[in-house]
């Protein structure tokens, strides 16, 4: 199966020795191997290898699931954080016209613990009808708990405790935690995070599905481009011309040179979320063990004018993956004006895509020739299908390149670092005297 998708590294090759880059590849492939034979560190948690092949054919209840939510409510509001949120995220802000009416709008609680956010949502929702769709394997995550919480009693003083049930969706563990035993308890719809798929890497599981088909876009078509990926880069293809070997290598030889930020570029507005998927994605699963390329996102044009000028001429420690976009969904031409005093007749008559791949090319030729190493990543079109290839393709390159860098891309150690500091620091029974040791390290560098 060949992905539409593609990866040219040509943009690295005067920064790195091509040995080197060979030998990376071959640890690559034989990481890669490990992974699909589930030997490598973490194999516990690689389900989301083959959700793929099997997702096509049961996405039925998850849709059935979506129009009776979409027919009760013109609002849902997806509660969850990190990998129970970002991929959702990333999907329906690509797709979504951001200026035309939603059929039926999705809103996001339980990313923050900010009061202003969640007083605004909540005199929003005082207007309107809702349902909320709860994410947590755990149900005990701090955020969305609390958020949580907030929502369904908001919702069951709007419309009573029974018809609030019909009105919430958990998506939880199958057997265990906090919100499945709720979820049994309260007779919520209930979808199933599977045990062998972490949160980041969940996006193909009803996290990821469920918030899409309320958004109305096409879940078939989205697991369609993760199956041809994954048919193009797991299985049949252990070479260096594989699109995922080629980007894990390439990365890991840029850090070895000490190339240690990595910066995700995109020229659509519309794929902030994206980066920001791709951001945790990666964070969370190289960035242990004191090792681990630091993800960083820009968005141009608009940061050109912004974070362009440290790109080109600052520290020389980064590099970039650009993702490019071959077509736009809608086209737009250049007028021609009479007194030309703006100065761009030159581009009259040429539609904005076109302007804006030449400023692509300019910026990537100006930052190799200031020091920054470019690959780039070309998809054919913003919609289901192929960010369905793009969202698999980074995934089993983060696998495959955590492995490379020596540590487990599926555990998340941390991560609790912060919520033991402020239980402690917010009184939960049990942290007593680390509550002390804490105010006291507080009032020491007040």
């Amino acid at each position: 199966m060949k992905s539409d998708l593609t990866v040219n590294i040509k943009g690295i090759s005067s920064f790195v020795n091509e040995e080197e880059l060979n030998r990376i590849s071959e640890s690559a492939i034989e990481h890669l191997t490990a992974l699909r034979e589930g030997r490598g560190r973490g194999s516990e948690f690689t389900g989301w290898l083959r959700l793929p092949d099997k997702t096509v054919s049961e996405t039925g209840t998850i849709l059935a699931c979506a129009r009776r939510l979409r027919a009760q409510a013109p609002v849902t509001v997806v509660v969850g954080i990190g990998g129970s949120y970002l991929g959702a995220r990333a999907l329906t802000e690509a797709l979504n016209d951001p200026f035309a009416p939603q059929e039926h709008r999705l809103l996001f609680a339980g990313h923050t613990l900010s009061e202003d956010y969640h007083a605004a949502l909540l005199k929003f929702l005082d207007g309107t009808a809702y349902n909320i769709v709860v994410i947590s394997k755990s149900g005990t995550t701090t955020e969305p708990a609390i958020a949580f919480r907030i929502l369904r009693d908001h919702l069951r003083n709007k419309l009573g405790t029974p018809a609030a049930r019909m009105h919430i969706v958990a998506i939880t563990d199958a057997r265990r935690g906090a919100l499945h035993d709720l979820a049994v308890s309260e007779g919520y719809e209930t979808f199933v995070i599977p045990d062998d798929v972490g949160g980041r890497y969940s996006v193909l599981t009803p996290v990821g599905l469920l918030p899409l088909a309320l958004a109305g876009y096409d879940i078939d078509a989205f697991a369609r481009g993760m199956l041809d990926m994954a048919l193009s880069v797991r299985e049949g293809n252990d070479t260096p011309a594989n699109i995922a070997v080629t980007y894990a290598a390439a990365r890991n030889t840029l850090y070895d040179m000490g190339y240690s930020t990595e910066i995700l570029i995109s020229y659509e507005p519309s794929l902030v979320f994206l980066a920001e998927w791709w951001k945790q994605l990666y964070g969370e699963s190289e960035g242990k063990e004191s090792k681990g390329i630091f993800p960083a996102s820009v968005t141009f044009t608009t940061d050109l004018h912004s974070m362009g000028q440290y790109i080109q001429q600052g520290e020389r420690k980064l590099f970039e993956t650009v993702v490019h976009v071959k077509d736009s969904r809608n086209s737009l031409v250049v007028p021609g004006a009479a007194d030309n005093s703006d100065g761009i007749g030159f581009i009259a008559g040429k539609r904005l895509t076109e302007v804006n791949h030449r400023a692509e090319d300019g910026t990537r030729i100006a930052h190799i020739d200031g020091g920054v190493p470019v690959i780039h990543v070309s998809i054919e079109r913003i919609d289901e299908y192929n960010l369905g290839q793009l969202m698999y393709f980074f995934e089993l390159a983060c696998a495959v390149s955590g492995y490379v860098l020596g540590v487990n891309p599926f555990d998340q150690p941390g991560v609790e670092s912060y919520k033991k500091n402020m239980f402690a620091l917010l009184g939960k029974p049990g942290f007593e005297a680390e509550r002390e040791r804490l105010e006291q390290a507080l009032r020491a560098k007040e």
